[in-house]
């Protein structure tokens, strides 16, 4: 195996569990300090991950890139890459619509770098076989190399840049969606004053879905600020292939109405999180 060097832009608690697979596979990780919270500079001193300043020297340095960042950002880092005359291979593994992610794989590919599509199922990797890289693409095979020791798990599904990212789509659509749906479902009980009859109709038979839906709509509110550009990427998703993106549009309010709970610790009692979603201009 031949050693690589590998950039990633960026090592929040997903990109750093990627890192720690390339390591673990003997490859060396690099990220680019500049503009990066405290939060990242603990996780990639914590993982030995090696320091360089800019995404330019980042550029220069590494012949693989990895792009773990907010949907919103993913066409601005792509970008700030090809701005650097980055030549090796790019691989986007952001939660992106397909057409968008052909549309970044289009100008990479006529600058003269290898594009990579990516869709990540599963939270940060840090379990053996619980987290699963799909790849698609021409060059998808190298990328699957950087990550062969795993904990992460990678899957070639073929060459077409997009279908990677529209698998990772369908799979977000519904566990992503289902959460906001539950987080809409328990606020309008609320206000309706049926919330405790409907909680108690869940638990009949000795159900725990009551208590896992406090606890899911507790939780999603440390990431529903990222949750919020993925919903708007399922809804152009499915506007691009004839279906309602409504579904999802609705979803990205839900979540833009607690996305001010990010960096909450503790996470906000269900309580809290039920007055954010009824009463959002407060």
């Amino acid at each position: 195996m031949t050693k690589k060097h590998i950039g990633f832009l960026h090592p929040g608690a997903m990109g750093i569990s990627l890192a720690v697979t390339a390591q673990n596979t003997g490859h060396t990780a690099y990220w680019a300090a500049t503009g990066r919270s405290s939060d990242t500079t603990m996780r990639a001193e914590k993982h030995n991950l090696l320091k360089l300043q800019t995404i330019e020297e980042l550029c220069n340095q590494c012949s693989v890139i990895i792009c773990v960042c907010p949907p919103h950002a993913a066409t601005d880092v792509a970008k700030q890459v090809l701005d650097c005359s980055f030549k090796g291979i790019y691989a986007d593994v952001n939660a992106i619509s397909p057409q968008r992610v052909r549309q970044i794989g289009e100008i990479m590919s006529e600058a003269g770098v290898t594009f990579v599509d990516g869709g990540i199922i599963g939270g940060p990797a840090w379990t053996p076989n619980t987290t699963r890289l799909y790849l698609s693409g021409h060059a998808a095979d190298q990328v699957a190399d950087c990550f062969k020791a795993g904990p992460l798990v990678t899957d070639v599904i073929g060459d077409d840049i997009g279908k990677a990212s529209a698998l990772k789509m369908c799979y977000a659509a519904n566990t992503k969606g289902m959460t906001a749906l539950l987080c809409a479902i328990v606020a309008a009980a609320d206000t309706m004053g049926v919330r405790e009859e409907l909680e108690n109709h869940w638990s009949l038979h000795g159900s725990e879905f009551a208590q896992q839906t406090q606890t899911r709509i507790r939780r999603v509110t440390a990431k529903a600020w990222r949750f919020s550009g993925e919903m708007e990427e399922i809804a152009a998703t499915f506007a691009a292939s004839g279906l309602p993106g409504g579904f999802h549009l609705a979803a990205k309010d839900v979540y833009d109405r607690i996305a001010g709970f990010k960096g909450a610790d503790p996470i906000p009692p269900v309580e809290d999180v039920l007055d954010a979603l009824l009463n959002p201009d407060e």
